[in-house]
C-alpha cells in the first residue's frame, strides 16, 4: 500500500511539472530590462541557489547556480545571451561582492541599484547587536525592560499589537541608548525617498553626523559600509531607476511558503519550477 502511496505522489507530480512547463512556454522567453537578483537557501548547511527577477514584469525567471558566487550568476547570463544582457538597464540587488562583479561584466551598461530592503536589514541586526550589547551590560530591573522584546524593538510601530506597542514605550524610556538607536533606524529609511544625489548624501552626512556621541558601534560600522556602497544606493535617486522594490521582498516570502510547504522535497526541479511560475496566471 505505501508503495503504491508513492507511485500514485511521483505521477501526480510529473503532471505538476508538465503543467508548469507549459506555464512558461505560455509566459515566453525573458526579455528584461530590470531586474532583482537574490540569493535563497534551500536547505540547512548554507546551501544557496540564485533567483533573479524580472521587475517590470514583476516575475521570477531564473532560479539556479550552486551558490551564491559569482560563477553562479554568470550562468544566467550565458544562458540569457549577450544581447539580451545588453539590454538590461538596471540591476537590483544586496550588497554583495560577487553578483557586482557578474554584473559588470555581463552588463556594464546597467544601473547598480542596492535592494533598500537589503540595507534596512543590515541597520536592523545593527540595531539587534545594539540590543544585546545593552543586555549583557546591564543588570536586576534595568535588563528585565529588554529581556524577551528583540520582535518589539526590531519590527516597525504599525506592525505590532496594541501591547507590542505599550511595551515598545517602555523599553525605550528605560533605555536611552536603545532609544536612540530606535529613532535612528526609524529616520533612515527617509533616504529612499530622495529624487536628487545632492540631497541623499546631504542626508546621510547629517545622519552619520547624529551618531556622535552615541556609542553605537554597530552604526558606526553600518555607516561605513554605506560610504563603501554609496553608488548603488544613490543609483535609487534617479527617477528612471524608481521601481517597485517590494516585490523582491515578496517573492522571497512566496519562495518561503513554497520551502515550508514542500518540507523534506529532495527534488530540486519541482522547486525550481514552483519559484518560476508562483507569480504566473494559470492556463
Amino acid at each position: 500500500m505505501a508503495t503504491e502511496t508513492r507511485l500514485d505522489w511521483k505521477t501526480v507530480k510529473d503532471l505538476d511539472k508538465q503543467y508548469m512547463r507549459a506555464q512558461l512556454a505560455r509566459a515566453g522567453k525573458p526579455r528584461p530590462k530590470a531586474i532583482g537578483v537574490d540569493e535563497v537557501s534551500i536547505r540547512k548547511g548554507h546551501t544557496y541557489r540564485v533567483v533573479v527577477s524580472d521587475l517590470e514584469r514583476r516575475r521570477p525567471i531564473w532560479f539556479g547556480g550552486a551558490d551564491r558566487s559569482e560563477e553562479s550568476l554568470d550562468i544566467f547570463y550565458n544562458e540569457l545571451g549577450e544581447k539580451k544582457s545588453g539590454r538590461i538597464r538596471m540591476a537590483v540587488m544586496d550588497m554583495w561582492k560577487p553578483f557586482r562583479a557578474s554584473t559588470k561584466k555581463a552588463a556594464p551598461q546597467a544601473a547598480i541599484v542596492f535592494d533598500k530592503f537589503h540595507v534596512q536589514r543590515h541597520l536592523g541586526e545593527a540595531l539587534d547587536k545594539v540590543r544585546r550589547a545593552e543586555y549583557a551590560r546591564l543588570s536586576g530591573k534595568e535588563r528585565s525592560y529588554i529581556k524577551g522584546q528583540r520582535y518589539t524593538l526590531l519590527s516597525h510601530r504599525e506592525n505590532l499589537t496594541r501591547k507590542g506597542r505599550r511595551n515598545l514605550r517602555t523599553l525605550l524610556k528605560a533605555n536611552s541608548r536603545l532609544h536612540a538607536a530606535y529613532i535612528l533606524r526609524e529616520s533612515f529609511g527617509q533616504l529612499w525617498d530622495y529624487e536628487s544625489e545632492g540631497w541623499a548624501r546631504r542626508f546621510f552626512e547629517n545622519w552619520r553626523e547624529s551618531l556622535k556621541w552615541q556609542r553605537l558601534g554597530p552604526y558606526q560600522k553600518f555607516a561605513e559600509m554605506i560610504d563603501r556602497h554609496w553608488d548603488g544606493i544613490a543609483a535609487y535617486c534617479k527617477p528612471e531607476n524608481k521601481v517597485s522594490l517590494g516585490f523582491v521582498e515578496g517573492l522571497n516570502n512566496k519562495i518561503r511558503v513554497i520551502q515550508r510547504r514542500s518540507y523534506g522535497l529532495r527534488d530540486e526541479e519541482y522547486l525550481r519550477l514552483k519559484v518560476l511560475t508562483c507569480t504566473l496566471e494559470a492556463i
